[in-house]
């Protein structure tokens, strides 16, 4: 697992900052990957350095996979520091496969100014210092995903397992005959990375055994966590005998509609 953090003259300054490995949290086992913590100047809408803080997640299958990235500066809003690390994911969408780091402090570097000048999204009033203040969308969400296949089935649960919690989501990987279901409960931003995570690393097999990434995902609905609705407290796998069996769960948790309306047509 490469860095390549290794200066690369793009401009006549060099370019400046500072690196450190950070210890994973106890809940994160070292298996998981490694994070650090880049701290970094670049230049703001008043001509003047903003510092960043930078914490990359890179995981055991980087750089095939989209590093877990967050944002920091006490000179930047909450809103400003996601709208960073958005622009940033998207340009790492760019790299994959290569060792992107350095490119990317690079590349924010070089184009800061630039994203505060022309915000995609408003603007909010605290400060950012934390990675629990990225939240933009505030309260519990949820999301249900439909997969079309698994090869690699247990390599694929134990990535899914693996991405739930490193992102502190909670719900059920279901399956019930060829039926294959994602309900993901959680902060919205946490469940908008693990999107990105199913859609853009290579956790299963195509029919050859060659490693491919998941391209028949399809979203089957989001919607904010209701009073009605059960909070789940862990992720869990968990298969199901019969159609009806699949639908005491819905029930359970209060969507039964959204059985209804998304999943019965899944065996039309």
């Amino acid at each position: 697992m490469g860095i390549w953090l290794s200066q690369v003259a793009r401009r006549q300054d060099p370019v400046r900052f500072v690196i450190t490995k950070l210890r994973a949290p106890r809940s994160v086992p070292e298996t998981d990957g490694a994070m650090f913590r880049i701290l970094t100047k670049a230049e703001g809408i008043t001509d003047t350095d903003i510092p960043l803080q930078l914490v990359f997640h890179l995981p055991l299958s980087y750089p095939s996979c989209l590093p877990g990235i967050v944002v920091n500066s006490n000179h930047l809003t909450r809103a400003q520091c996601e709208i960073v690390k958005e622009k940033l994911l998207e340009q790492a969408e760019t790299l994959l496969s290569e060792p992107m780091v350095h490119e990317l402090v690079l590349w924010i570097q070089q184009n800061l100014r630039h994203i505060l000048e022309h915000p995609e999204a408003g603007g909010g009033g605290e400060k950012c210092s934390s990675a629990a203040s990225m939240t933009v969308d505030d309260g519990l969400w949820m999301t249900l995903l439909h997969l079309d296949h698994m090869r690699a089935k247990a390599k694929y649960v134990r990535t899914v397992e693996k991405w739930a919690s490193d992102l502190r989501l909670t719900g059920r990987l279901m399956f019930m005959g060829k039926i294959i279901l994602i309900l993901l409960q959680g902060d919205r931003n946490d469940i908008k990375e693990y999107l990105i995570l199913q859609k853009t690393c290579k956790v299963d097999v195509d029919s050859s055994g060659k490693k491919c990434k998941e391209k028949m995902m399809s979203v089957l609905f989001e919607t904010k966590v209701q009073t009605e609705h059960k909070r789940f407290l862990a992720f869990e796998v968990k298969e199901y005998s019969s159609l009806d069996e699949l639908q005491k769960e819905f029930e359970t948790t209060g969507l039964k509609k959204l059985f209804s309306e998304f999943v019965l047509r899944l065996v039309k």
